[in-house]
């Protein structure tokens, strides 16, 4: 039998709630996001405990899983009516067929050639060719599979442009496949960050799988050293709120590459950056961009 998946709009300051009267009601799960996620609009929240605001987006994207049989929409009325809240204005309820996650899954991460030279291969497929730089990967709670564009744009990077023998920061690694891909294309010293603990023990797994040495740790206890080449793929706010920091984890003649970047705002985060780094567009896929630069010899 299938599943159940209501999706609607809802404040931020409403969610809490929605969500733990679906729960009663019966649901399996339940997801929240940026209404506006993957758009110039979508709203960057990266944990800054200075930040007063404790709300993740002020409108959000809630969805409830069920199991298949059940009115969904009879349990969403309903719920409101517990709530005291006005029902969403609008919905929708998508059936998911259980004997097809695992195939559908597996279907959309096949082995994925970059650069020409990389190939990221998920645990199920053979490698295409083994003699290429075969890393393996699956999708998991942490972001980054290749499949996302400002991964491939960071790696296609890396496949192209790393030097053997270099240092390589991996700012924000998530599942550690920046990191790991820089380490199998010759990389000498590794590493990578990320605020996440479930990030960070993900990609200490990947990298044991690939064979990899490679440090992944918090930023708190990331160590003062400079490197050649910092990569960060996160989100155009972030990275501007960062790039002080990213900055002194550069040598001079060193090399940043900083993606996330949706085309319209290229132009503000290179603004940020030029302080200390000469930098420009380095490349688009779809929607989104990445900026490579050299960090200035004459600039603190």
């Amino acid at each position: 039998m299938p599943y159940l998946a209501l999706s609607f709009d809802a404040l931020a300051s409403d969610v809490e709630r929605w969500s733990d009267a679906l729960l009663e009601q019966g649901a399996l799960s339940i997801d929240a996001e940026d209404r506006n996620a993957g758009t110039a609009r979508e709203i960057a929240r990266y944990g800054d405990p200075d930040c007063i605001d404790p709300e993740l987006w002020p409108v959000c994207r809630v969805t409830a899983l069920f199991p298949g049989g059940v009115d969904v929409r009879l349990i969403l009325t309903r719920t409101s009516e517990l709530l005291d809240l006005h029902p969403p204005a609008t919905h929708s309820v998508e059936s998911i067929e259980e004997s097809d996650w695992v195939r559908l899954t597996q279907a959309q991460f096949p082995p994925l050639c970059v650069g020409g030279k990389l190939w990221i291969v998920p645990s199920w497929a053979e490698p295409v060719d083994s003699r290429a730089v075969n890393l393996r990967l699956d999708p998991g709670l942490a972001f980054g599979t290749g499949s996302h564009p400002t991964t491939r744009l960071c790696l296609q990077w890396l496949a192209q442009h790393l030097r053997r023998g270099e240092s390589v920061l991996d700012y924000g690694c998530g599942s550690g496949i920046l990191a790991i891909a820089a380490a199998m294309l010759g990389a000498a010293e590794v590493s990578g960050v990320d605020n996440d603990p479930q990030a960070v023990a993900t990609s200490r797994s990947n990298a044991l799988r690939n064979a990899v040495a490679a440090r992944f740790e918090s930023p708190d206890t990331m160590p003062e050293a400079q490197v050649d080449v910092v990569v960060a793929n996160i989100l155009a706010d972030p990275l501007k709120l960062l790039a002080p920091i990213l900055a002194k984890r550069v040598r001079a003649g060193g090399r940043i590459v900083l993606s996330g970047i949706l085309g319209p705002q290229a132009a503000s985060v290179g603004e940020t950056y030029r302080r200390w780094f000469t930098i420009d567009l380095w490349g688009r896929d779809e929607e989104w961009v990445a900026l490579a630069g050299t960090r200035c010899r004459d600039h603190g």
